[in-house]
């Protein structure tokens, strides 16, 4: 029996993420967004996907990390969480890997607090380490953190 993991990889800056395939609806070049007045900077806008409003994180101003320069689009990976379809805007879209669990590893203590606060876990590939994102932690905006927390 194959126990292997199916993730949707994407880039962020130099970080090579996965998200579980059956989390993923589908991946999209930049869609054109409307604004939400007063939202967090990590709600980057609402996405019209066939009728279908779809909000849009920043993944980049979620984990603190630099804006991209307006001559770089971002890219959508559309996913189904347990509050809805929301849009995480990546770097890259990267390959869909079959990854093994005797790869797997807990987040090293050396990543940065905000990244363990969204990683499960890594797996160790050939070519470095793919951080596997937890979707239900990284689209919890930090505002609401302490509510889910509670609950």
């Amino acid at each position: 029996m194959n126990d292997a993991q199916k993730l949707c990889t994407f880039t962020l800056a130099d970080l090579v993420f996965g998200v579980e395939v059956m989390n993923v609806q589908e991946v999209l070049r930049f869609q054109p967004m409307t604004r939400v007045p007063l939202a967090s900077a990590t709600v980057r806008g609402l996405i019209n996907l066939r009728g279908q409003i779809v909000t849009a994180i920043d993944v980049r101003a979620r984990l603190g990390f630099s804006t991209l320069s307006d001559a770089h689009e971002p890219m959508n990976v559309v996913l189904c969480t347990k509050d809805g379809v929301v849009s995480l805007l990546v770097d890259q879209i990267g390959d869909v890997l079959e990854v093994e669990p005797s790869t797997f590893e807990r987040p090293p203590t050396t990543l940065p607090a905000v990244l363990r606060d969204v990683v499960r876990g890594v797996y160790k590939l050939e070519h470095g380490l793919l951080l596997l994102l937890d979707v239900e932690r990284v689209v919890l905006l930090p505002e609401h953190r302490g509510v889910e927390d509670a609950a």
